[in-house]
């Protein structure tokens, strides 16, 4: 039995020893690693491509992404019928010319509900007119009644001198029934001006 126990002594190496070897031996095995896929004139018109996407694409796109930032504080408060809209929208457009750091008031402003103009108006909200209507802008806002009725019927050209007489007739009858009035007002207080 001592054959069997030397072999198993001599094919045993130590497990430290076997990967290293394992190790040298792959590296050996393992081809060249390449950078690209693509070689020579191919390499070349790619990396043009790519270099002129980011001369000229990334930035066209980060200054669209900058500008969509910038006026989205406009969209909201077109949005929510905010009645400072205009002061909003130069607010944006101040943020652009300031690199955006009036960017984030512009954001705020664009949120808050306008508590001051809700106590002198009565709403909180403007409605935007049409662009036929927008002479009469500041006359909807202050006054949303005199908005909704109707203008009153030009007079007419001439009036009939029949309807004339006929408000003469009848301011004579009421004068004559408030000349009555007070002559029976007076009489009950008595000659002296006193209660009779």
């Amino acid at each position: 039995m001592e054959p069997i126990a030397s072999v198993r002594r001599a094919s045993a190496l130590p497990t430290g020893t076997s990967a290293a070897v394992l190790a040298c031996v792959l590296l050996g095995v393992v081809p060249p690693a390449h950078a690209s896929l693509l070689e020579g004139d191919a390499l070349d018109t790619l990396a043009n491509i790519v270099a002129w996407i980011a001369i000229i694409i990334v930035p066209l796109v980060l200054l669209a992404v900058f500008w969509w930032l910038h006026i989205m504080p406009e969209k909201i408060a077109e949005q929510r019928h905010h009645p400072q809209l205009q002061a909003i929208k130069v607010l944006c457009l101040l943020s652009l010319v300031f690199g955006g750091m009036l960017w984030p008031i512009a954001w705020i402003w664009a949120y808050t509900r306008p508590v001051l103009h809700q106590l002198a108006y009565g709403t909180d909200k403007l409605v935007q007119p049409h662009a036929d209507d927008a002479v009469h802008l500041y006359a909807e806002d202050l006054a949303p009644e005199a908005a909704t009725t109707p203008p009153p019927a030009p007079p007419p050209a001439a009036v009939a001198d029949t309807d004339i007489a006929a408000m003469q007739k009848r301011i004579a009858s009421l004068e004559m029934q408030l000349a009555a009035a007070s002559a029976q007002a007076a009489g009950r207080r008595g000659p002296d001006g006193g209660s009779a």
